[in-house]
């Protein structure tokens, strides 16, 4: 009886029951975690095959992996002696409940598992509504920030509308103030020579000492309006190269309505003063719709206007990967031809080094137009002055000007390639004889990505 009482007198000290199952400790085991000890049979059915669980007394986390023998535990438990072991086991002990019940022989199943599954429950749906509330506040934020980009990005454009406006009236303005000089200037000089009909003599003086004024005043005028108009082209076309470069990608498309069409852009060199050919092209009966293919073409030459327009730029353009794609500044047209007459339009003035011809469409994509066997084209090099035909490596020298547009007629029945410079008539440049009866491409090569320069296909005016 003695031993009873002290066996008492020790669980008033120190717990020697499972609080999961209510008997005396079998194999005890303790949480790493928060230090609570269960028999190693209740907390591993407690766990239920899951990786994390949280303690039955404290619900703080634990693994089954981080568990430990509470060896001193086992040991006081071991000098209890067998026969009040088993009279205390026999005792009738109260039904475990709550969430530290975990028996399996429960018909009720494991109660502390279903309070579990409640909790982690709650604590998800509170999760769930703190990230749609931060949701909602992030898409306040963002509508907020898009409404004053979109403010910023309004008042910018109506500063550059004004001012571009501004400098379009005092561009007229001072246009029309030379045109009025001028036409003062040649009505004096009208009267002056009606005053001076009658004296010969003293106007082949007055000539001598003041030359020809009305030849003298139209120069003038003609330097004047010519700079303004390279300085008025040269600010569009920089502004085009800004947005190209900058904002590509980044700015939807813009549709052409039908009755619009695209002003010519050039440089402010003096051979791009000159206006465009205007006549009608006696092969327009031959003339093709020709575009240029984004998979053909290098990556530091942009594509405009419908894929109508290459031209340099300084960064490189995210196209799609490609095999075919140019390592040296060409690109070729996605339309290629292997019988009948074709005829296409290449306005060159806006570039001070190019070539314009045809390709096979398995030339290389290291390989130089008019540098193969299967390539043929007219070229300029603005250095040099020098407009020349190529083929297979070999150059012909062309004692002509630089065309301002060159017009490509494919003869695929006669197996020859024409090239002509279209300006006030169509002049012959240089004839090739096909050697290869492979369908032939379009192709183009800027040969500087130093400088800004473009070529573009154009439509033939027809008869």
């Amino acid at each position: 009886m003695a031993a009873v009482i002290d066996l008492e007198r020790l669980q008033r000290v120190l717990e020697l029951q499972c609080s999961c199952c209510l008997q005396l400790f079998a194999e005890p085991v303790r949480l790493a975690g928060c230090g609570h000890s269960f028999c190693r049979g209740c907390i591993v059915r407690y766990c239920a095959d899951r990786p994390r669980a949280p303690c039955p007394l404290c619900r703080r986390g634990f693994e089954l992996q981080h568990l430990r023998p509470n060896r001193e535990l086992a040991a006081l438990l071991s000098l209890i002696p067998r026969e009040l072991r088993e009279r205390l086991e026999t005792q009738e002990q109260p039904e475990p409940c709550g969430a530290a019940a975990c028996d399996d022989r429960s018909p009720a199943g494991r109660p502390g598992e279903q309070e579990e599954e409640i909790w982690e429950s709650s604590k998800q749906q509170k999760i769930t509504a703190e990230t749609i509330h931060l949701l909602r506040k992030d898409l306040n934020k963002t509508k907020e920030y898009t409404s004053q980009i979109k403010s910023q990005i309004i008042k910018d454009f109506c500063c550059m509308k004004e001012y571009v406006e501004r400098q379009e009236r005092n561009t007229l303005i001072f246009i029309e103030q030379e045109q009025k000089a001028a036409q003062q200037k040649i009505e004096e000089t009208i009267h002056q020579l009606t005053e001076i009909k009658a004296q010969p003599s003293d106007l082949s003086e007055r000539q001598r000492c003041k030359g020809s004024p009305s030849t003298i005043n139209k120069i003038t005028l003609d330097e004047k309006l010519n700079v303004v108009k390279s300085a008025v082209e040269d600010l569009k076309r920089k502004l085009e190269i800004l947005l190209l470069e900058n904002y590509a990608h980044q700015l939807p498309p813009v549709q052409p309505s039908d009755s619009y069409q695209e002003p010519s852009v050039s440089t402010s060199s003096p051979e791009s003063a000159h206006p465009e050919p205007t006549i009608s092209s006696q092969f327009s009966q031959w003339a093709d719709d020709v575009t240029l293919d984004p998979t053909r073409v290098h990556e530091r030459l942009a594509l405009t206007d419908h894929n109508r327009r290459v031209m340099v730029s300084s960064h490189l353009t995210a196209y799609q990967p490609s095999p075919k794609r140019f390592c040296i500044s060409q690109v070729m047209c996605s339309q290629g031809f292997s019988a009948g007459c074709h005829y296409w339009e290449v306005i060159t003035k806006d570039s001070d080094g190019w070539a314009v011809g045809v390709a096979h469409e398995m030339i290389g994509k290291r390989d130089k137009l008019g540098r193969t066997e299967h390539s043929w084209c007219v070229e300029w090099l603005g250095p040099k002055k020098q407009l020349s035909a190529w083929h297979k490596n070999q150059e012909m020298v062309l004692h002509k000007d630089k065309p301002l547009k060159v017009g490509v007629f494919l003869e695929l029945q006669k197996k020859t390639v024409s090239f002509y410079s279209i300006a006030d008539k169509e002049m012959l440049l240089h004839t090739f004889e096909i050697s290869t009866s492979d369908p032939l491409y379009p192709a183009f090569w800027l040969y500087t990505l130093e400088r800004n320069g473009s070529l573009t296909i154009s439509q033939p005016n027809r008869r």
